[in-house]
C-alpha cells in the first residue's frame, strides 16, 4: 500500500518489525487460511515519521529522565506518563501518513460495502507477544470506531499509549529502551458481535494440553476482558470435541454497540438469554476444531480471542480477532515420564487407542 500503511495480507512474521505483534499474528492467521476480519496496519514507520515530524525524541527524553533514576516514585511516574501522552496526542499527523491512512480506511469501507465502516483500532507494538517481553493487553484498543478522522485520532492515542505508567515501568524493569520503543497498530474491520470470547489451548489453571477451555459471553469481548461480564465456561477434549466441563453463568449484562450513542454500551441481557448457553455445542465444536489448527499451525499453545457475527450464517460467522503464544504452562518443562514420552503424550496415546476388556 505504502511506506506507512500495510494490508494485513502483507503483514506477517517477517513484518514484526514494521507492524507490531498483533498484527503479524493477523497476518499469519490470514495467510494459514484462518478466519480473520479485513483490515490494514499502520507501520512503525508511521510511527518514527511522526515522531520526527514534531521533534519528540528530545522531548520525551527530558521528561523520562527523572523517572529513570527514581521507577518507585508512582507520583512522578504517573505526572510524567500524562505529560508525555499529552504532548503526542496534542502533535500533528504529517499529511502524507494521514493520506495514507484514509486511502486504507476508504478501501476497507469498499470491501465491506459501508462508507464508514466500523473498526477496532489496536496497538500493535513491535516487542508485543515477544517470548522475553509479554506486552499483551499493556497498550490502548479502540472498539467501533467510525469516519476516517476518528480512525486518525484514536491511531494517535494507541501511539500515545507506549508511554502509559504501566508501560514506563514496564521498559524499565526488563531494561528495554525507551528510545527503541515502536508501534504498529491494526485498523480491522468490527465483527457485529452477538457473542464472544476466549479460548486457550492449554488449561490456563491445570496446564493440561489434551483439553480447549472455551470461555464466552453475550456481545462485545469488551465484558469479558474488563471482568464485568462472568462468561460460561467450557472444558472441551481436543480429540473427541466432548465436553467435559461445563459452566453456565447468569449473565446478567453484556456490552453492545449503540448505534445513536455511537458507542459501546452496557446493558442487561434480556430475560430469556440469561440462564441459558451462549454457544450451541456445534459452535464449540466448531471453534475447537479452528483452535486445533491454529495450535497445530504455530506448534506451541495459544491464547485465542474470536467473535461469532450475528447476521451471518454459520459457519462463515465465527471470526478469529488475535491469536498469541500462552505464556505460562507451555514454557514449563514437559520432561520424559516413561522412556521418552512426557505425560502430555501418553494421555494422548491414550485417547487415540481402542480399548478392549479382556475375558475372564
Amino acid at each position: 500500500m505504502g511506506d506507512f500503511v500495510l494490508s494485513f495480507e502483507e503483514a506477517d512474521k517477517r513484518k514484526l518489525n514494521l507492524v507490531g505483534g498483533k498484527v503479524s499474528g493477523l497476518g499469519e492467521l490470514l495467510k494459514a487460511g484462518f478466519p480473520v476480519p479485513p483490515g490494514f496496519a499502520v507501520t512503525s514507520v508511521a510511527y518514527r515519521e511522526f515522531i520526527r515530524y514534531n521533534s519528540l525524541t528530545e522531548k520525551i527524553d527530558e521528561l523520562l529522565s527523572p523517572i529513570i533514576e527514581s521507577p518507585d516514585n508512582y507520583t512522578l511516574l504517573e505526572e510524567v506518563s500524562s505529560r508525555i501522552r499529552n504532548l503526542i496526542e496534542k502533535s500533528e499527523i504529517p499529511e502524507v501518513i494521514k493520506d495514507e491512512v484514509l486511502s486504507a480506511y476508504f478501501r476497507l469501507g469498499e470491501i465491506s460495502g459501508i462508507s464508514d465502516p466500523g473498526v477496532a483500532v489496536r496497538s500493535s507494538a513491535t516487542a508485543e507477544d515477544m517470548d522475553d517481553a509479554s506486552f499483551a493487553g499493556q497498550h490502548d484498543t479502540y472498539l467501533n470506531v467510525r469516519g476516517g478522522e476518528e480512525v486518525i485520532d484514536k491511531v494517535r492515542r494507541c501511539w500515545a499509549s507506549l508511554f502509559t505508567p504501566r508501560v514506563i515501568l514496564y521498559r524499565i524493569r526488563h531494561g528495554i529502551d525507551h528510545s527503541e520503543a515502536q508501534m504498529g497498530v491494526a485498523v480491522q474491520k468490527m465483527v457485529k458481535s452477538e457473542k464472544s470470547g476466549v479460548m486457550f489451548t492449554i488449561h490456563p489453571t491445570s496446564g493440561r494440553r489434551d483439553v480447549v477451555v472455551v470461555e464466552a459471553v453475550w456481545g462485545l469481548g469488551e465484558g469479558l476482558v474488563s471482568g464485568i461480564c462472568t462468561p460460561d465456561s467450557h472444558v472441551i477434549n481436543k480429540i473427541t470435541h466432548d465436553v467435559e466441563e461445563r459452566r453456565i453463568s447468569s449473565k446478567e449484562i453484556m456490552v453492545v454497540y449503540d448505534e445513536e450513542k455511537m458507542d459501546n454500551v452496557t446493558v442487561e441481557v434480556p430475560e430469556n438469554m440469561k440462564a441459558i448457553p451462549c454457544l450451541s455445542d456445534e459452535e464449540l465444536s466448531e471453534l475447537v476444531r479452528i483452535a486445533r489448527e491454529i495450535e497445530k499451525y504455530y506448534g506451541t499453545p495459544q491464547d485465542i480471542e474470536w467473535a461469532i457475527d450475528g447476521t451471518l450464517k454459520f459457519p462463515h460467522n465465527v471470526f478469529i480477532l488475535q491469536s498469541r503464544p500462552e505464556t505460562v504452562w507451555s514454557k514449563k518443562d514437559r520432561g520424559p515420564v516413561i522412556g521418552r514420552k512426557s505425560g502430555y503424550d501418553l494421555i494422548m496415546d491414550m485417547a487415540l487407542k481402542t480399548f478392549k476388556i479382556p475375558k475372564r
